[in-house]
């Protein structure tokens, strides 16, 4: 899916953001999004992930729902089965978008309207003012990759300043909401900034 500008897109409401180039795992049960994985796995289409303002992830009658303007399109990459009405689904962030308009399916599924998809970062190099930053993510990652649960990109840019950023984003025990911030800025160097002072002020490089 290009997500063209007035397209549709079915919504995944999560507390968590996904970043592009990032991972996702999840168990999914309920009817809706169960439905969802089929039709995204039959047309090869992603899902867009959003970040829940409002509302939990399972479905409560009547509870108000909200989520941000932003999101990121989902691509699954492995559906298994795990039990009955249960799959394990890993998905891969793609590009972003934003929408104009939501409503909700009989089912409880969410649809997007107006979606366009965001540019992707430009390919611009950290250089050495965030060197340190690279470096300690470098270190980072190599502490991880013993740890299965970790499930990094398999893919590595550490010449690139948008992937090093987004990479830091998913790592750094920030709030949620500032979180989706970071996602949505449009320029990484904006964004590795903001990530290297929070790194040099807790002394992490």
């Amino acid at each position: 899916m290009t997500a063209a500008a007035g397209g549709t897109l079915p919504l995944f409401p999560l507390r968590t953001v996904l970043f592009p180039g990032g991972r996702l795992s999840l168990k999914v049960f309920e009817a809706r999004y169960l439905d969802l994985v089929s039709s995204c796995l039959r047309e090869r289409q992603p899902f867009g992930v959003v970040c829940l303002l409002q509302g939990g992830e399972v479905r409560q009658a009547g509870a108000a729902t909200r989520f941000e303007p932003v999101g990121v399109l989902a691509h699954l990459a492995e559906v298994d089965a795990i039990g009955p009405g249960m799959l394990k689904v890993r998905c891969e962030g793609g590009a972003r978008f934003q929408w104009s308009a939501v409503h909700e399916d009989a089912d409880g599924l969410w649809q997007a309207t107006g979606v366009s998809t965001l540019p992707a970062d430009p390919a611009q190099a950290p250089g050495e003012r965030f060197a340190g930053a690279v470096h300690a993510l470098q270190r980072a990652y190599a502490a991880l990759a013993h740890r299965p649960e970790a499930d990094l990109p398999t893919e590595r840019h550490f010449d690139d300043a948008g992937w090093v950023a987004n990479r830091w984003c998913e790592l750094l025990p920030v709030p949620l909401a500032a979180r989706q911030q970071l996602m949505a800025l449009p320029d990484p160097l904006q964004r590795l900034t903001l990530v290297d002072e929070f790194l040099r002020g807790k002394q992490l490089i």
